[in-house]
């Protein structure tokens, strides 16, 4: 088996040791090539040539924006994939500050177990189908939106510029600040789904590819508990920038089995696609990274895309 192994050495995570460890298990199981992440981009680059160059696995040692960009970079958009194509199988070792992606496929959040783990399905030939999100033309794994979370990415962009690092905590007093900076603008956003009616005056909303999308700390965060990564997209649109009804509805997402309602919220957990048209530029964020402000997007799932090596899925709660 051939395998590249992507490390963003920069990864906040990351260590020379665990790199170290992950690199000597895979080379004791599989011929190894071993890439470290230079520029921004650069995933992306060594995932095409890995594939090009027809290599069995590629195993990303970062966060989620390095997976992102890996998966990205070697996986082909529908229109263009004739089902001939050279497709690695992917493999995730957690080392950003969140890791969604692997904990929400039931990969450690810890670096050691995790290589454990991914050493141990390989070994059983254990291989997962997933389906993913697509977004101008950009997959996402776990989730994208519009209005308050790109808001936040950009800030916490922003603050990663300055040398500050993307914590929990500092996630979470973003989220307050740019909660209330928006608070009186009127709402921007009118929704299409099939099937449905155009779901109007949104002030902003989450497209998921799966649950949980975040944490925080170790807390998961349901916004649509039944959206699964062998199912459809969610959809969960907030009509809403009042204080109360939206700690009330803070608070169902904490709920170990949480089910959210509300009389200001629109949520569906299995939708094929959404398209968000904005009356004025409203940012766009996707699997964590900001992409600046849109006036329309198109979502699409996108089933059973990607192979990954990952414990297989819990069943529905």
């Amino acid at each position: 088996m051939r395998t590249l192994l992507i490390v963003n050495p920069n990864a906040t995570s990351t260590t020379a040791a665990t790199r170290d460890l992950l690199a000597h298990a895979l080379e004791s199981r599989t011929q190894l090539t071993v890439a470290h992440t230079q520029h921004r981009g650069h995933a992306a680059e060594l995932a095409q040539w890995a594939s090009t160059n027809e290599m069995d696995l590629i195993v990303v040692h970062g966060g989620d924006g390095t997976v992102n960009e890996t998966i990205n970079g070697f996986l082909p958009l529908p229109a263009v994939h004739d089902g001939e194509a050279w497709l690695p199988r992917l493999g995730v070792i957690p080392g950003g500050s969140a890791n969604v992606f692997a904990r929400a496929l039931g990969i450690s959040p810890d670096p050691v177990t995790a290589t454990n783990q991914l050493i141990g399905l390989l070994g059983t030939g254990s291989d997962r189908r997933i389906g993913l999100g697509l977004a101008e033309d950009r997959w996402f794994t776990f989730s994208a939106g519009v209005g308050l979370d790109a808001d936040v990415c950009a800030a916490i962009d922003a603050s990663r510029a300055r040398g500050r690092a993307a914590t929990p905590a500092r996630y979470v007093r973003t989220t307050v600040r740019e909660f209330f900076r928006a608070k009186g603008r009127e709402p921007r956003v009118r929704l299409h789904i099939p099937g449905h009616g155009p779901i109007d005056d949104v002030h902003y909303a989450f497209v998921t590819n799966t649950t949980p999308w975040t944490y925080l700390e170790s807390t998961p965060v349901h916004t649509n508990p039944g959206t699964r990564f062998e199912t459809g997209l969610g959809l969960f649109a907030v009509r809403t920038t009042a204080v109360v009804p939206t700690l009330l509805l803070a608070g169902q997402l904490l709920r170990p089995a949480g089910n959210p309602q509300s009389r200001n919220l629109f949520r569906d957990d299995d939708v094929k696609s959404v398209r968000v048209e904005a009356h004025e530029p409203i940012g766009l964020q996707i699997d964590g990274d900001y992409l600046g402000k849109r006036t329309a997007v198109e979502f699409t799932a996108v089933p059973d895309m990607l192979g990954v090596i990952a414990p297989p899925p819990l069943p529905p709660v």
